[in-house]
């Protein structure tokens, strides 16, 4: 079902399911290093952006923003309490992930997230860059909208212990048939009877 300004809503039972696209905005700077001549990094999203291909938006001597790439952002029912997480922080966030590669631009936009646990496996692997980016105030309220519609509480149950008695020792666990120069499992009077 599509909704107000080109938001996909997709109903499925159990999990649901929003999409939205975001463009990526990177900027170039001069590097600062005379190892790096370029520094790049990802500085906002355009919520509701049309497809792009690294299009020049603004130019100020040496630095430039480009729309690089306009990727979906997901919502999916399963993650709210991600979303939630993210959407309590002092700053929410939407984390855009890069992948470097040779070619004329050096970066690929892979994705961009709500979840900052799944930005955090993406950070873990060590493969891709996680930049964050400060949400928009419109695309603040959608992501809210979302975690208030599906978001439900999960009651803490504490698991109950089974009736096993734990305090009883056992005689030996190894197999006394089995000659060994250090059985750890044995029983200290089946080791002194060996001995004998």
């Amino acid at each position: 079902m599509l909704g107000a300004g080109g938001v996909t809503r997709v109903f499925h039972n159990p999990s649901q399911y929003w999409t939205l696209p975001i463009g990526v905005v990177i900027r170039r700077s001069p590097g600062v290093t005379r190892w790096a001549q370029w520094s790049w990094k990802a500085t906002a999203v355009l919520p509701g952006a049309a497809e792009a291909t690294w299009r020049e938006l603004r130019r100020d001597g040496e630095r430039v923003e480009f729309h690089a790439a306009t990727v979906p952002l997901e919502l999916h029912g399963a993650e709210t309490e991600a979303y939630l997480h993210g959407l309590t922080a002092e700053v929410p966030c939407i984390y855009v992930i890069l992948r470097s590669i040779t070619g004329e631009w050096p970066l690929e936009v892979v994705l961009a997230t709500a979840s900052p646990y799944e930005a955090q496996d993406y950070a873990d692997s060590g493969e891709e860059i996680v930049e964050k980016v400060p949400m928009t105030a419109g695309l603040e309220a959608w992501v809210w909208e979302f975690v208030e519609a599906f978001h439900k509480e999960e009651v803490f149950v504490k698991r109950r212990r089974d009736k096993k008695r734990i305090d009883i020792v056992e005689d030996g666990i190894g197999d006394p048939r089995v000659d060994k120069p250090a059985d750890v499992y044995a029983s200290p009077a089946l080791k002194r009877r060996r001995l004998q």
